[in-house]
């Protein structure tokens, strides 16, 4: 019969240390994922958005531009 008590403890004692490399496991994933997001926006997300807001913004100066009267008329005459 001790024999079997032993074993239990043996048991629990790697039941405790697999959830420790569980919890060890789960965070390096969630590290990883949390690396692939920045990747994704830093690479994918933020260019797309600059493109978008720099045609935005050429669009309103260069109406602005003509609304001051510095068009054509002003430079050739």
């Amino acid at each position: 019969m001790p024999r079997s008590e032993a074993s239990l403890d043996d048991l629990s004692s790697n039941a405790s240390y697999d959830s420790d490399e569980d919890s060890r496991l789960a965070q390096q994933e969630w590290e990883d994922s949390l690396q692939q997001l920045q990747l994704l926006v830093s690479v994918v997300i933020m260019p797309f958005f600059g493109k978008w807001l720099g045609r935005r913004w050429s669009q309103w100066a260069y109406a602005r531009y003509l609304r001051v009267g510095l068009g054509k008329s002003f430079f050739l005459g």
